[in-house]
């Protein structure tokens, strides 16, 4: 094995921003054939727990299995009299804690991306995180056919970002703890999708791969874990090593309840290195789709984030929207950035970069103040929590994600 060749990059991951990304990579991360081979086998994977639970709610009438499941991930499966054996079998797997997870790493890397506050709720996670995977073309199929496109974008985007401050909360993860019992419905609203997606006449298997499959599952982790990592030391935030670490394992436990196999979980930041790279080398195919996400986003995010007094205002959203997007094209590189669409200023440009400067001298003065740290940890979990609260609530948020029940019993009926 040590001496089968590696495969070599492709040719736009030598160019630009990306040529930089990759000289912050440990050692070559490129992978051989052999290893992209047994990497794209699992295209065609879904999670079948999941997708055996959605099947016995589409079979129970009424409601009654989503009600079934709200009760067992809330009060646990012995809280059931008679649980249906796609029940018992799905929470016998997500309450068996992994011996690999440790409770304090869960809890510094919860610390330490509550660290990036705002910059993370409202620069890294939209703008580099999300907006970055609109240029994972197969993936996007189910977000168009899911009605992305339409009103409900904003709505989504306010729902992720609540989902995504709940498993990065100290104790997030815990049973019963809202990051968890959040990604749980989150995994059964990926299969409910998946199930929707099968049923459709004009999926196209042989081009899209399966719906929400597991190479896409586990590219979406990277976009929280190893790419939020990347773009968030662009904007000047800095991370030790066991930073680094606490926050990988964090999202490989929540890699874990929301289902990816085991076999493409990154344990270390490593792994999650060769992972971007085959993730980055077999998905980054963007398309039309790509471009209209990245519109919908883009369309979707100023008048979000702004207080209502600034929500009606064109000017204060046109220039939130430049700055926003200036920062996703540094981040994603000019070629990627002309393809989605985004903003070209050489003033919104320059903004971003003196953000960056002056976090990065905040942040070493943070390095050297005893109690900084944790003052900065403490203040941005705050900040985030107190804005996605009020995002949350502006678009009346879901976390349920039960509006996909109807759709299900529906197919079923």
């Amino acid at each position: 094995m040590s001496h089968e060749r590696r495969l070599p990059h492709p040719g736009w991951m030598t160019r630009g921003s990306w040529k930089t990304t990759l000289r912050l990579a440990p050692g070559d991360i490129r992978a051989t054939p052999a290893q992209l081979s047994a990497f794209r086998s699992f295209a065609g994977a879904g999670d079948p727990p999941a997708d055996a639970v959605v099947e016995m709610m589409a079979r129970l009438p009424g409601g009654a299995g989503r009600r079934l499941f709200e009760r067992a991930l809330t009060e646990g499966i012995d809280a059931l009299d008679d649980p249906p054996r796609e029940l018992v079998e799905f929470f016998a797997a997500v309450d068996a804690v992994p011996y690999w997870v440790d409770p304090d790493l869960l809890d510094r890397g919860a610390r330490v991306v509550g660290r990036t506050g705002l910059l993370g709720l409202t620069l890294v996670m939209p703008c580099a995180s999300l907006y970055g995977g609109y240029l994972a073309s197969r993936a996007n199929k189910t977000l168009v056919r899911t009605g992305y496109l339409d009103t409900m974008a904003t709505r989504r985007l306010a729902e992720t970002a609540g989902w995504w401050v709940d498993v990065t909360t100290p104790g997030g993860l815990d049973r019963f703890a809202a990051g968890r019992t959040g990604t749980l419905r989150v995994r059964l609203m990926h299969a409910q999708v998946r199930a929707a997606m099968h049923r459709r006449d004009d999926w196209d298997h042989d081009a899209w791969d399966a719906p929400v499959n597991q190479v896409q599952l586990a590219g979406t982790l990277l976009l929280f874990s190893q790419v939020m990592l990347l773009a968030s030391r662009a904007l000047g935030l800095q991370f030790s090593a066991t930073d680094q670490a606490a926050v990988m394992h964090l999202w490989r436990y929540v890699g874990y309840l929301m289902g990816i196999d085991p076999r493409l979980l990154p344990a270390t930041t490593a792994d999650a290195w060769r992972l971007y790279w085959l993730e980055a080398t077999t998905e980054f195919l963007p398309d039309q789709d790509s471009r209209q996400l990245a519109q919908a986003l883009m369309d979707a995010a100023a008048p979000l984030l702004l207080t209502p007094r600034w929500k009606d205002s064109d000017p204060v959203r046109r220039a939130l929207t430049n700055y926003l997007f200036a920062y996703s094209r540094l981040i994603l590189g000019r070629r990627n950035a002309d393809f989605l669409g985004a903003p070209d200023s050489r003033f919104y440009r320059a903004a971003v970069i003196g953000t960056a400067a002056t976090v990065f001298v905040a942040e070493s003065a943070r390095r050297l103040v005893p109690g900084a740290t944790g003052l900065s940890e403490r203040l941005g979990h705050r900040l985030r929590t107190a804005m996605v609260h009020r995002l949350i609530d502006e678009q009346r948020g879901d976390r349920s994600h039960s509006r996909y029940d109807t759709r299900t019993e529906a197919a079923h009926s």
